[in-house]
């Protein structure tokens, strides 16, 4: 068995690297604190988004939220810890003040013993980051960071809203005040190669990043991508060209990585296409499928 599983895993599992930092079950709850994004300026932002993802809770305090979020959990394990994930939209987007208060909300909340801030690389400055530091000397503090990939068309195309070298900075600086840092990136995005989706995880495997989101590109309904994948009908991996890639990505990064996603879950009801990511639970045992019947593990290809 892979040595950072406790479910037969042949990755890095979040529930592994839970389990033995805080010595029992721990959950992040998604938390909406109703913050925007730069990059929906003039109704635009990524072509892909609809204004972020989380809960739609935003007008209940952050306590209400996690309470509400957190009920079906308690029942199933009572003596569980929390972590608070501000999940919705650019979690740094917002006056210094208003980030701390935020946060010390969130950590105030009883079994809160940590916080997962998503956000943009171009949306921290050297006083959040230092404040981040802060924060980082008091609780557990991980940091999200949307970078999809590292080709330079590839984001210009999807409207990201900043470069490679914007990103590369935030987590250098990041690193430098001992952040864990956590990156997302899609495979299948429109035009890129196998070979391509890659190169972007060598990327950061050589930056070496603590944790890693692995999505798959899907066309939500009312959204920019929708239009244009009407107007170009570019094509949308198969199931079995996505859990290809995914073994594939695996096995080049290093073991130490922890993987917190290996495909999304988008709302069936929203959902223009691919039809089969709907069963996600599908995907990830054909990934456990894949990577038995390659008998290969996370890190089996990695270079140092």
């Amino acid at each position: 068995m892979f040595k950072y599983t406790l479910d037969n895993k042949r990755y890095h599992t979040l529930n592994y690297f839970f389990k033995t930092k805080f010595g029992c079950k721990v959950f992040k709850v998604s938390l909406n604190a109703n913050f925007s994004c730069p990059n929906f300026k003039n109704g635009s932002g990524c072509i892909f988004c609809k204004h972020g993802s989380g809960n739609n809770y935003e007008h209940l305090s952050l306590k209400d939220q996690f309470n509400l979020v957190k009920i079906p959990l308690d029942k199933k394990w009572p003596n569980a810890k929390y972590i608070a994930y501000f999940q919705a939209n650019t979690n740094t987007y917002a006056p210094l003040d208003i980030l701390k208060s935020k946060y010390e909300e969130a950590l105030s909340i009883p079994n809160v013993y940590g916080l997962d801030i998503a956000t943009r690389p171009d949306c921290l400055s050297p006083e959040i980051l230092d404040y981040l530091a802060e924060l980082n000397k008091k609780t557990f503090l991980m940091v999200e960071l949307g970078l999809q990939s590292i080709h330079a068309k590839t984001l210009q195309y999807i409207n990201r809203g900043h470069d490679l070298a914007c990103f590369t900075k935030a987590v250098k600086e990041l690193q430098k005040r001992n952040i864990f840092v956590v990156v997302h990136i899609i495979n299948g995005l429109p035009y890129e190669t196998k070979e391509m989706m890659l190169s972007t995880v060598k990327y950061l495997n050589a930056l070496k990043i603590n944790g890693l989101k692995i999505h798959m590109l899907y066309i939500p309904k009312d959204t920019k991508i929708a239009e244009l994948y009407a107007q170009e009908k570019f094509p949308l991996l198969t199931k079995e060209e996505y859990i290809d890639i995914v073994c594939s990505e695996l096995e080049l990064l290093d073991e130490n990585i922890v993987i917190m996603r290996l495909t999304g879950d988008p709302d069936q009801n929203d959902l223009i296409a691919p039809s089969w990511l709907t069963k996600k639970f599908c995907v990830l045992n054909d990934i456990d499928k894949e990577m038995q019947k390659r008998d290969t593990y996370q890190g089996s290809k990695a270079t140092p």
